[in-house]
């Protein structure tokens, strides 16, 4: 019976295209915006988690300023780590290692080329490997910074192949940094974003001489015990650079965050902006909702004699209703079928030009088999009850008044 309301329903829809095919707009153009925000979201969640699995999960980061977040810009109102918060973090029950780093952007010149990145200091230390696997640090030709260098590089992905000075700087090539002058010994791998792609690492020594920062560093790493509570060790933290610093509770002018926290950070603030996104394109399905609801009364005006001529022969109510709310769940997943092409292939649009034209290797799509059943079968619901209303008036037309009807 339900198979007999389909290909009724489809051939009524059919008989109607030009009208069918306008009130779906409606509905693929919203639920294509949700599958290509969903994935591009989803596709971003994913790329980050796998970011912050690589640091590593048993690292703590120590940055100046109240305000929590991994990226927090230190120095601001003048407030710095030294390297005696480094030697208290070392020296807290629970942290393997720890270690700082210093950065901030330079003129750099190569050639006759003169450009402005972003410069980094990193420990020559044992405590090198934490920063290291925290930033994902890893050279791909030539060497890693040694123990006695001074005036050694390493550059990104983007200065290597000539995106940024418009020729290749190679190992040996030398750039000159502020007033001093850098050789390079070595390429770092490709980080995924211009602006770490287009960076350069310099002992930490040196790049505190450079920004005036001989006492300060911009952040500390601390790498806990395995198998230690990391927020009992980060509350230690805490406790151990309030008393340091000399400032209470609530008060401190410094921030101590577990990767967990900066994971769950993450997903709050990727919800809230995916929330606001659904919100917009949630517009255009309540409009095509309601297009489906007026060309499903539109149709049963057209088709009142029709409905009678049903009715006499021995359909029942039930019948006509079936075959109204078939006909508008047809036009929602349908609708929703295309959109999701559309969407996929719009996502998919997104990743090429952010990949291509800016280097960004995050925004790559997800496409979960439940996204895309979840849409097909959210198109079909809104397509019901779009015309549960127009399929009501037509299953309680009464035969005689129906074929009565001009």
């Amino acid at each position: 019976m339900l198979f007999d309301y389909f290909l009724i329903s489809l051939r009524n829809l059919r008989r109607r295209r030009i009208r069918t095919w306008l009130t779906m707009i409606g509905i693929f153009i919203g639920i294509a915006a949700i599958v290509s925000l969903v994935s591009l979201g989803h596709g971003l969640e994913v790329a980050i988690n796998e970011e912050f699995m690589e640091m590593g999960t048993d690292k703590i980061i120590v940055q100046p300023g109240s305000g929590h977040g991994f990226g927090t810009l230190s120095g601001t109102g003048g407030i710095t780590l030294s390297d005696k918060d480094l030697e208290v973090v070392r020296r807290v029950k629970g942290v393997k290692e720890a270690g700082g780093f210093v950065y901030g952007v330079a003129g750099i010149k190569f050639g006759d080329s003169f450009k402005y990145t972003w410069v980094m200091g990193v420990p020559l230390d044992k405590s090198r490997v934490v920063i290291e696997s925290m930033q994902n640090v890893e050279v791909v030709e030539g060497r890693k910074l040694r123990q006695n260098d001074k005036y050694k590089a390493l550059v990104g992905w983007e200065i290597y192949n000539g995106n940024l000075f418009g020729e290749r700087v190679g190992i040996g090539n030398k750039l000159l940094i502020g007033n001093k002058s850098f050789r390079v010994v070595g390429l770092l791998a490709p980080f995924g974003n211009p602006q770490d792609d287009s960076s350069i690492i310099i002992p930490l020594d040196i790049a505190k001489e450079m920004f005036d920062k001989e006492d300060s560093l911009d952040t500390i790493i601390a790498q806990v015990v395995k198998g230690v509570d990391m927020a009992e060790v980060a509350n230690n933290i805490e406790e151990a650079l309030r008393k340091e610093r000399n400032v209470r509770e609530g008060e401190e002018d410094f921030s101590v965050d577990t990767m967990q926290q900066l994971m769950e950070t993450f997903s709050v603030i990727l919800n809230v902006v995916q929330i606001v996104f659904f919100g917009i394109t949630g517009i255009s399905l309540v409009v095509g909702s309601i297009g489906i609801m007026n060309t499903m009364y539109t149709a049963v005006l057209e088709r009142t004699r029709e409905i009678g001529v049903m009715k006499a022969i021995g359909a029942k109510n039930s019948d006509i209703l079936w075959i109204f709310l078939m006909e508008s769940g047809l036009l929602g997943t349908v609708g929703g079928a295309i959109g999701v092409a559309i969407g996929v292939m719009l996502s998919k649009a997104v990743h090429y030009v952010t990949t291509s034209t800016m280097g960004i290797e995050y925004l790559k799509p997800y496409f979960p088999l439940e996204l895309v059943l979840g849409a097909l079968v959210f198109s079909f619901i809104l397509g019901c009850v779009s015309g549960v209303l127009p399929a009501y008036r037509a299953s309680k037309l009464k035969p005689v008044d129906a074929l009565r009807y001009e």
